[in-house]
This record gives C-alpha cells, structure tokens and sequence, in this order.
C-alpha cells in the first residue's frame, strides 16, 4: 500500500483555489484528478482503498475542488440499441473496445450521420425542468470545504459533443456551411445546458465557486477550424456560459485539448480566467510557451502529460517532468497542478504516485 506525503497546508481549499484563479499566492499548488476507469480502480487498490472510492483517492491526493450537478429525471427519449450503451441525454452509442490494458467504452453508430434536415432538427433534446435538482443542497453539504464547480469539460464542447451524435466529419462540414437543421440542433442543445447551470445557480447563490466549460479546438499540430469560424459560430455560444458565470461573479475555465492557444485571446477578451489540459506536445502549447504569452492573464491548469513520462518514463522521469513543469508554471502564480486529460490506461501505478507526490514535494509557495 502507497501513501502521499502532503504538503504542510495553511489555508482552505477554496480560498487556495480562489487564489490561484486570481494570481495570488497561496500555501501549495492546487492538485487535480483526471483518469480513465479502469486505471483508477487499480490506482485506488495501490493506494488501499476499497471498491475504487473516487472521493477517498481525491481526499488521499489532496485534490481541492469537486462538481456538483442535476441528474436527468425526465422521460425516456432514446431506445435502447442492442450491443451497445446509449447516453440518455445526448442520445449517442458507445460500444465496448478491448485493449491490452483493459479496454473504454467508444463513440460509435453515430445516429445524426446522413441524416436530413427534419430528423437533425427534430432530435430529441431534454427540457431543463426534467432534471433533479434537489440534491444539490445535499452535495454542497458534503463538498462544503472544497472549492465547488458546476459544468465540465464537455459543456458545451459543441464540436465534440455534436461529433458524438453526428460524426465529426457531418459535423465540422455543417457547422463550417452554417446547416440551418444543424445549428437550431446546436443550440437547442446548449440552451438546454445554460438553463441547467442557470437553476442551479439560482437557487444556490454564493455557493459554487467556478465554472468549468470545455471546447476542443485544436488537434496536435493547428487549428482544428479557423480563428474566422471559431468567431462567428462557436464564441457566441461560448461567451453566453462566460456571461451567465460573470452575472454570478464566478470565474470560468476552459477545457481545450489540442493546439488551441490560438484561441486564447478570445477567451481573455469574453472573460475567460483559466484553460485546462494544456498538452505540452502540442503546437504552441508548452508550458513556457503558455506562461510567456498569456501568464497573468490567464491561469492554467494541467500540463503534465499524460503521454509522456507519467505513461512511458520510469519514476524518477516522472519527477523530474513535474519538477520542470512546476519550476515553470509556478512563477507568477496562477497554476492548478493536473493531467493533460484522463489519466491513461496503460500508465504504471508507481507513476501515478511519484506524480503527485512530487506535486506536494515540489509545489509549495516559498
């Protein structure tokens, strides 16, 4: 059984968090988790926790931020598909892929794909009012001394999440054409996800800390559309979450995998405080890349590469990757120490440790 060595802590979760959204300086850097299913599991048994608990892995790696959200309680819209796990929100189809570590659940039968103007216009989108938001209060309770967000990295996530029902080739071609089925199908989706976050918040003021949106925009060497296409489809959609987190006071961070700092002074200019992921290996995406071109005006979170050291490296690569990272991303202020995305399958658990213990070790505020 492994144990992390925390960093000596002097202040609370939330105020860390706020502080680091805000420049400031704070006791130690604020940790994330990100990871797939089936590592996790064998993560959480390294570290002797039983049946995977997500909450005592978090509380083990003094993670400082959790999400809160509605369940959908609303009628059924999609018919089963046999073979496969049908999403009863979006309506898209996962099947299972089996790999040498395992396997993941991938999008598949994309039910959008060819389909005509009627059918892309009439899928079926569920009603705000159709999800559970009465244990909100009960999460909030439970969360109360973390710094509490609402969203994730697929709100809205327009190009991945229409992918998803409609295939990202249908996708990229009726958004770039401005598809009057497909944009009505769009929005109509992410009206449904503002109105969502926006009873939540009504009825929870001054109680959830950030926002979390996500849109990935790039792939690992450009641009995955134009800065043109990015201002005219996707920024408007995106500035109405920013706008409904200013109107609470609430900061907003993005998700963006990818080469996607092409886009960054977009966000600062919507209002925009963080972007998460932040893939090293990626054009124009490196940590001193990002620090030198946007450090103080937006912070960051993410950068230890889930494709590097931390999957590939021994224990001692693995430090010394997010020892360099941190001597970075820390000057200034402004970091939330995390993956680049999902912790991988394929990733040794000694790794995963070495990674966040050198977090605590290394990523303290002098």
């Amino acid at each position: 059984m492994a144990t992390i060595i925390k960093a000596k802590e002097t202040m609370t979760a939330k105020e860390r968090v706020s502080k680091t959204f805000n420049f400031e300086k704070t006791d130690r850097v604020t940790i994330g988790y990100d990871t797939n299913p089936t590592i996790h599991n064998k993560f959480a048994q390294y570290l002797g926790i039983e049946n995977g608990d997500y909450e005592l892995v978090m509380q083990a790696l003094g993670v400082d931020y959790r999400g809160v959200g509605a369940p959908y309680t609303g009628p059924r819209l999609f018919d089963d598909v046999p073979g496969r796990e049908r999403n009863p929100i979006d309506g898209f189809l996962t099947r299972w892929v089996k790999n040498e570590s395992g396997g993941y659940w991938d999008f598949c039968d994309y039910p959008l794909t060819n389909a005509d103007e009627e059918t892309i216009a009439n899928f079926p989108v569920p009603n705000p009012d159709d999800f559970d938001y009465s244990g909100i209060g009960v999460q909030l309770e439970q969360y109360k001394d973390y710094a509490i967000y609402i969203g994730n990295a697929g709100v809205p996530d327009i190009i991945n999440s229409t992918g998803r029902i409609m295939g990202m080739e249908d996708t990229l071609v009726n958004i770039i054409l401005e598809d009057e089925a497909t944009m009505l199908f769009i929005n109509k989706r992410m009206d449904m996800q503002l109105g969502v976050m926006e009873r939540i918040l009504d009825k929870n003021k001054n109680k959830i800390d950030f926002m979390w949106l996500g849109e990935d925009l790039g792939t690992q060497i450009a641009p995955m559309i134009s800065l043109d296409l990015y201002r005219k489809v996707l920024k408007p959609i995106h500035k109405k979450f920013v706008d409904l987190a200013k109107s609470y006071k609430m900061p907003t961070i993005v998700h963006t995998c990818g080469s996607s700092s092409w886009a960054y002074e977009d966000f600062i200019e919507m209002g925009i405080s963080a972007v998460d992921t932040l893939q090293p290996e990626a054009t124009n995406m490196s940590p001193a890349y990002l620090k030198e071109k946007f450090g103080g005006r937006l912070s960051f979170r993410g950068c230890i590469s889930t494709a590097g050291p931390l999957a590939y490296g021994t224990v001692e690569e693995t430090v010394k990757n997010v020892k360099e990272t941190l001597d970075i991303m820390m000057k200034g202020y402004g970091y939330h120490f995390a993956p680049t995305h999902a912790i991988q399958d394929n990733t040794p658990v000694e790794n995963i440790i070495a990674m966040y213990q050198a977090a605590h070790d290394y990523g303290i505020y002098k």
